[in-house]
């Protein structure tokens, strides 16, 4: 069979399974529609997956709501890369029982990264005998033949893919956009770091590469209709079309993306260290749409730390990197994540990482005690330092990082911004938005100004935050 064939029958199967889902919730549903309640937990991409996930299930007829009671749909998009998370997700699933218990013919559905690993699907079927439907990432796409499924054998379903499917990228599905007028755009899926710490690969699989054409025919659409703060979204960016044929790079994509004509904004994460490029940097430099803020996640400043960690670059290549980032954009943001406490890390190695923050001065920082992940390699690693002490390390850590973005803020005092009015801040009433350096600022104005781009004169800084007037 073809793979025109092939993409023809899969498409034929999906529109029955949409009618099919449509006309079964119709008569199921409490109300004159089905409601879906979709939680969505994690990172950008999976805000990014939610999205497909609304977008199929608004085919299928739904509405939605945040109310789990009048829910004919309760859905948890999961999220695997901190332990925290999955216990939240646990605590939350397991409320869901005395609702089921009001109204049997709930249907309740979990699905994302958590439920790529086998020990958690394994729990979520021993433990919660009451959710219906539980799928991975790799297979997003027949959510309308999952629910169908679900409502006609009378059993359980759970799928999580298979290898087929961990390497096919399904372009055209429905996207329900949370806003209207900021986007993501998934770029690539997967990775193949393998970081010892990182679960990613083995939820997310290997990177697959979208096509050029169909990116920029996205973001083409979205600035056709109005959206201003475009994301591209990646778990490493720079690693972007290297198996594409013809190979493409990632500064090249941006490059075309910014080509294109509108009052728009680009922005991308999460970038890699070992592949970011002098290139990348240059382009970003020369650019008209891209934002002049990297987020570059460098996770420790000790060497030794970063090979246990499989980083595959150096603390002197970080560096190197960000003298001449900093030499091409004057005005460059730099944020960054970093782990506090991987195994076997002393506190002079973690000195090292409190000492490469003060030489950079970030922006700010997404700091993590480190969580381990059943089966990485780093799980299996010694990790004597008891947590207590690395909450210490940690609270040290971000006393310099206060002080440093306290610096950073008072000194654009005075300076215009371009700020993305966002929304009302529901604590002092101005409205809210960030600059190109994503910096959050806040200023008087009308509900008319959110969704444009604002020039601001900063007029006074706090910690984490600028206050300023509108020019």
């Amino acid at each position: 069979m073809t793979e025109k064939l092939i993409e023809t029958t899969r498409e034929l199967n999906r529109e029955q399974h949409i009618e099919e889902v449509a006309q079964i919730m119709s008569i199921r549903a409490r109300g004159a529609v089905p409601m879906a309640c979709v939680r969505t937990y994690g990172c950008q991409q999976n805000v990014a997956d939610g999205e497909k996930i609304k977008g199929q299930l608004e085919q299928m007829g739904f509405s939605f709501t945040e109310d789990e009671e009048e829910a004919d749909l309760i859905l948890f998009n999961t999220c695997a890369v901190r332990e925290h998370a999955e216990d939240r997700v646990f605590g939350n699933v397991g409320a869901l029982k005395n609702i089921k218990h009001r109204n049997p013919s709930l249907l309740i559905a979990v699905c994302g990264c958590m439920m790529e690993q086998e020990h958690v699907a394994e729990k979520m079927k021993k433990s919660f005998p009451f959710v219906n439907l539980v799928f991975g990432t790799h297979v997003i796409h027949k959510l309308p033949e999952l629910l169908f499924r679900t409502l006609t054998d009378g059993r359980r379903v759970f799928e999580r893919g298979d290898d087929s499917e961990d390497k096919t990228i399904i372009e055209g599905l429905p996207i329900r956009r949370d806003g209207s007028f900021k986007a993501w755009v998934t770029v690539m899926y997967g990775c193949n770091n393998f970081c010892t710490y990182c679960i990613v690969p083995y939820v997310r699989g290997r990177e697959r590469s979208r096509k050029p054409e169909a990116i920029l025919e996205e973001v083409r659409s979205l600035v056709s209709a109005g959206y201003r703060d475009i994301t591209l979204l990646g778990q490493n960016v720079n690693s972007y079309g290297k198996e594409l044929t013809p190979a493409i790079s990632f500064a090249e994509l941006l490059r075309q993306l910014d080509e294109i004509e509108g009052d728009f904004q680009l922005r991308f994460m999460t970038s890699h260290p070992k592949d970011a490029t002098r290139e990348l940097i240059d382009t970003i430099a020369q650019s008209r749409h891209i934002s002049h803020h990297v987020h570059l996640p460098f996770q420790s400043g000790s060497n030794r730390v970063l090979k246990a960690m499989n980083r595959s670059y150096t603390r002197e290549k970080y560096l190197d990197l960000v003298a001449y980032a900093k030499e091409k954009i004057p005005d460059l943001s730099l944020t960054s994540d970093i782990i506090v406490g991987f195994p076997g890390e002393t506190y002079e190695e973690f000195c090292e990482t409190v000492s490469l923050i003060k030489e950079v001065e970030f922006t700010s920082l997404y700091t993590f005690i480190y969580s381990p992940r059943v089966g990485t390699r780093a799980a299996e690693m010694p990790d004597p330092i008891p947590y207590e002490e690395k909450s210490h390390w940690l609270r040290e850590l971000l006393a310099v990082q206060e002080e440093i973005a306290e610096k950073r803020c008072s000194v654009m005092v005075g300076t215009v911004q371009s700020v993305l009015a966002e929304e009302r801040s529901p604590k002092t009433g101005l409205l809210a938005g960030r600059s190109g350096g994503n910096i959050m600022v806040e200023f008087a104005g009308g509900d008319e100004l959110i969704g444009q781009f604002c020039q601001v004169r900063v007029t006074a800084a706090r910690i984490w935050l600028l206050n300023g007037e509108l020019v």
